[in-house]
């Protein structure tokens, strides 16, 4: 499977993957002004744009409530996100790369890399499953497997299981955590969590770390307990 041949620019690139990042956090549709907050572009630059997805069928619109990619639209979306992670996998494994500075320099390349390229750079690589910050790479056909995941601000006291991706968007955010030692597939425990927003203390390996903010907020984890009823969960913090 394929995007749609169509003659695409960085911007329809770069608003397809800004509509699926969105799209994907619930079933409502995606709003001008949301799309204008992610981008950093006026509210009247984003509509002038969606109406052109619209007529290459990219879009459709629902409206007074906002915009949801169509399967072409997805597909798009999919093969830039692909395009992304891998290049940010390559950047980080093959040029040895920081994983705080490859964020910026594959949302240059996602545009211009080839499919060749691609398969070359995804054969080399032994065709991963995951970018340096933990997030799915696309397959090949333009599939994507979300693992279900929790934020690491909800967790409390006794919760225990892996640390599994972060945000990309603050490289400073990025830097604390490798001078931490800590990455995507590393274990924790959950020692304590302050109340009324406070910092948990989370142990990796050996160490504790204090963990909170909007730090908490952007890593996501897979608990070793995450069928257990929330309730039960929440009983836990005492």
């Amino acid at each position: 499977m394929s995007a749609p041949t169509l003659q695409r620019s960085p911007a329809i690139d770069d608003y397809a993957k800004a509509i699926y990042a969105l799209q994907s956090r619930g079933d409502e549709p995606v709003t001008t002004s949301a799309l204008a907050d992610r981008l950093g572009i006026t509210p009247g630059s984003v509509s002038a744009m969606l109406k052109k997805l619209d007529e290459l069928g990219l879009v459709t619109h629902e409206p007074y409530r906002g915009v949801r990619l169509t399967a072409d639209g997805r597909l798009v979306a999919l093969e830039v996100i692909r395009h992304h992670r891998l290049l940010e996998r390559f950047l980080a494994d093959a040029l040895g790369m920081s994983w705080d500075r490859v964020h910026a320099e594959a949302e240059v390349l996602e545009h211009v890399l080839s499919e060749e390229l691609e398969e070359l750079i995804a054969t080399k690589l032994g065709n991963p499953a995951s970018d340096p910050h933990g997030d799915p790479i696309p397959s090949a056909d333009l599939e994507l497997q979300e693992r279900s995941t929790r934020s690491m601000e909800t967790l409390v006291r006794g919760d225990r299981g892996v640390f599994v991706r972060v945000s990309d968007s603050d490289p400073e955010m990025l830097r604390y955590l490798a001078g931490c030692g800590i990455s995507p597939g590393d274990r924790f425990e959950v020692r304590d969590h302050q109340p009324f927003g406070g910092p948990l203390f989370v142990l990796f390996g050996e160490r504790e770390h204090a963990i909170g903010g909007r730090l908490a907020g952007a890593m996501r984890v897979e608990l070793a307990d995450d069928d257990a009823p929330a309730g039960e969960r929440q009983g836990a913090a005492g």
